[in-house]
């Protein structure tokens, strides 16, 4: 059969793809090896779906090349996803740091998204497993919608199908329990489109058993605390929760670093260690200054600031248990320099199993930022995950793969 395209991967980037381009009078076939459509977005935010944040900067986005995504998120900004959103009827509501999630459930996104292609003509199938893809060859000058007939076929096991544009949707690595796979990147290969390496990313991060062993009796505290990468030049400081674990580090400002703690890998390899800030907000000297006059021990004033297993336990992991007023100049200016950047060196992290998304995939630079296109495959577009473009937690990745599916969709 033909069609003049096809998206493969019904997930966010897919389905706006492919509902943007049927929308256009383009013949669209979606295809998705799942059994379910929009799987990752129907259990995104706890089932409630941060589908995207009020302020979308490319700052908020990591890549090789940095300005990338500003073009996409420009001609597609938040505020145009949200009117689909108030269209439809669909209520929603606004958390902290512009974040923008559904009052009911993750499913009326996918049902948005889902009656957008049905009324574009869209033909969805699935489970569809695709086999092998062959191109034609056309002149890399030559814009894919004045090519007459196919330039893809691909074998399926619903058939073969011949189209024009070839659209790939099919996301990253991260949580393969909901189907994550390496097509993707192996398609990139098949046609010569350079690939970043993967990574997991916004994912928990592991410690060497001397440092998992100190953390241990912390295990289950939660606190509030400014982190960041301590060799990772400008990159921004996270003030979030943090989780400690039977298994390392975990929670929002945790999750946030460790893009960057990876990102490190971009460069020489070699990845530092992160800075966590105990007393967000206060200058530790001071605040130890300020309390010489206690006879209470340092544990017992911490746990004024802190929760209280944690005052404790971080205390007598450093060995500083007594008096504030017991303590030299010296040792004073330590405990302060540390609550206030006690620093960790992460070993790994708990990889795409746990991991929100996936840093790295498709090289930006093989592609158009206007159009997502290959820029040496005529009719072959990358959206979504499955390109080098990562966002913070907080509506940001979801906010991608609006967006570059959309600007694909004005193409294919």
């Amino acid at each position: 059969m033909d069609v003049d395209v096809v998206v493969i991967g019904a997930g966010a980037a897919g389905m706006m793809c492919a509902a943007e381009a049927g929308r256009r009078g383009r013949r669209v076939l979606l295809a998705d090896h799942w059994p379910r459509i929009g799987e990752r977005i129907r259990v995104s935010g706890g089932g409630r779906c941060n589908f995207t944040n009020r302020r979308t900067p490319p700052d908020c986005y990591l890549s090789r090349n940095p300005r990338f995504c500003q073009s996409a998120l420009a001609r597609f900004p938040p505020e145009r996803f949200v009117a689909l959103l108030d269209r439809d009827g669909i209520p929603y509501h606004e958390e902290d740091d512009g974040q923008l999630f559904c009052d009911r459930s993750a499913a009326d996104i996918v049902a948005l998204l889902r009656r957008a292609c049905d009324e574009a003509g869209v033909r969805l199938i699935h489970p569809c497993r695709v086999g092998r893809i062959e191109q034609r060859q056309v002149s890399a000058s030559t814009p894919a919608s004045s090519v007459p007939g196919p330039r893809f076929s691909l074998d399926t096991d619903h058939g073969r199908f011949a189209c024009a544009s070839l659209v790939i949707a099919t996301g990253g690595l991260a949580v393969p329990a909901l189907g994550a796979t390496p097509f993707g990147y192996s398609v990139a290969e098949q046609f010569g489109v350079p690939i970043v390496p993967p990574h997991p990313a916004l994912v928990p991060l592991t410690f060497s058993p001397e440092t998992t062993a100190r953390l241990a009796p912390l295990a289950g505290v939660a606190f509030r605390t400014e982190a960041r990468c301590a060799a990772a030049g400008p990159a921004p400081t996270f003030t979030a929760k943090a989780l400690v674990t039977h298994r390392g580090l975990s929670g929002p400002a945790v999750l946030q670093v460790s893009s960057y703690w990876q990102a490190q890998a971009y460069g020489a390899g070699a990845r530092g260690p992160i800075v966590l800030n105990l007393l967000p907000g206060i200058e530790a000297r001071r605040w130890i200054a300020d309390r010489i006059g206690s006879r209470a021990a340092l544990p017992n004033l911490l746990a004024e600031a802190l929760p209280r297993r944690l005052a404790q336990d971080w205390c007598a992991m450093h060995g500083w248990t007594g008096r504030i007023d017991e303590y030299r100049p010296a040792d004073r200016e330590a405990i302060a320099r540390t609550l206030n950047a006690w620093t960790l060196a992460p070993i790994g992290t708990l990889g795409y199993k746990k991991a929100e998304v996936t840093l790295g995939g498709v090289d930006t630079r093989a592609l158009s930022s206007q159009s997502m296109e290959a820029r040496n495959v005529p009719g072959l577009y990358f959206i979504g995950e499955v390109v080098d473009v990562t966002g913070w937690l907080g509506g940001y990745n979801f906010q991608w793969a609006w967006s570059s599916g959309w600007a694909a969709g004005q193409y294919a």
